[in-house]
């Protein structure tokens, strides 16, 4: 009988593996098409394993208010919480991983506007958040999620950063990198520049041109991510109205950055420049550029000297990335802004191994709907 017992507890858990296996879930915040009559909001599970039996399959959805403008979803270092942002709401959305049914909680964040990207302290006790709306940026304590600190401009003074909206932070040379994007109320007024604050006090130290053009050059820089791993320092930059690629190299003797171009999407066709994110192994980079839609590939074993590898179609309006855990396929959602010519609504499956799309996940344009982010769910035990 105990044998009995001892197989099916086996044979259970082998076929729990089993069907682990056959499905990649993704979160993803959506809202309706402009053509669509009625306003909604939500986020969503889907089965997002091309493989899978229920690739495409709307698995759970959670309604979020139709007037929050639902953005960006990020993850804290050890992805028991998810944060998503508002552009229309000055409320921070936190949802615990670690129950389900998952709980959410509205965080309010009164001196932010139109809020942006979020990254979180290497020792996870403090979070970053860019306010593109009111030209600051919020410190909150990631334990309570509570706001802690503004780091805004004096009263009457010049904006701290026009337009902040990508940010990253390298806590080893205690270094918060935001760059100066485009007004928010009709994408216009395009900044040229990123400025550097000190990470453990927020106090501004420099800011810097990402620009060959004359000022103004409109390049309206959007994202930055410093390099994990990276001996020295080194960070990029993606120019989403200059439809270019930037780099910020550390110099440890200066304590300081050197700026320079890495490549221009222009010569091949390719405009708006947005996301990136790279492999496990950090020799791979990869840079989504919304219109006509593509993820250009670069070599980045020598993160001072990335290469150009090649370019891989996805949809219009190419946006977020996310690697399956195995790295086996890489998702890019596509949408936009719900900007014309920009949001597709799909989700393009890329095989990495073979730099080819394999397959489209429709699920949610065929709803009327676009995603505006994507996120895989951490496998737990």
């Amino acid at each position: 009988m105990k044998i009995f017992v001892r197989t099916l507890l086996l044979t259970a858990m082998v076929l729990s593996a089993s069907q682990a296996q056959a499905e990649i879930l993704a979160l993803l915040n959506y809202e309706t098409k402009p053509e669509q009559i009625m306003r909604k909001e939500g986020l969503a599970v889907v089965d997002v394993d091309p493989k899978s039996p229920s690739f495409g399959k709307l698995l759970m959805e959670i309604p979020l208010p139709p007037d929050l403008v639902a953005h960006h979803i990020y993850f804290n270092r050890d992805k028991s919480k998810a944060y998503i942002t508002a552009l229309g709401k000055s409320v921070l959305h936190v949802m615990d991983l670690t129950r389900f049914p998952y709980r959410m909680k509205a965080v309010p964040v009164p001196d932010c506007q139109v809020l942006e990207d979020v990254v979180f302290s290497e020792n996870s006790r403090t979070w970053y958040l860019t306010c593109m709306g009111s030209s600051n940026v919020v410190m909150g304590d990631a334990a309570t999620d509570k706001p802690i600190k503004t780091i805004g401009s004096p009263a009457g003074g010049p904006a701290f950063i026009k337009y902040p909206h990508g940010i990253s932070i390298h806590n080893g040379i205690d270094r918060v990198m935001i760059t100066s994007t485009v007004r928010p109320s009709d994408l216009g007024d395009p900044g040229e520049t990123v400025t550097v604050l000190e990470a453990s006090t927020g106090k501004v130290l420099s800011t810097h041109k990402v620009s060959r053009k004359p000022s103004p050059s409109g390049e309206a820089p959007v994202e930055v991510m410093f390099m994990p791993g990276a001996t020295p320092p080194v960070a990029y930059i993606t120019n989403m109205y200059g439809g270019t690629l930037w780099m910020a190299a550390w110099n440890p003797a200066t304590k300081g950055f050197g700026f320079s171009q890495v490549d221009d999407y222009g010569s091949r066709n390719h405009g708006v420049a947005l996301e990136m994110e790279h492999t496990k192994k950090r020799d791979r980079l990869y840079v989504t550029t919304a219109k006509p839609g593509h993820v250009s590939v670069y070599d980045v074993s020598d993160p001072q000297k990335p290469k150009f590898l090649k370019a891989i179609p996805a949809a219009a309006g190419a946006h977020h990335l996310a690697f399956s855990p195995d790295e086996r396929y890489l998702f890019v959602q596509n949408s936009l802004l719900n900007l014309p010519g920009m949001s597709d609504g799909s989700i393009t499956v890329i095989d990495v191994a073979e730099g080819k799309p394999i397959a489209s996940m429709d699920t949610l344009k065929n709803m009327g709907l676009n995603p505006n982010c994507i996120v895989l769910l951490p496998q737990r035990p």
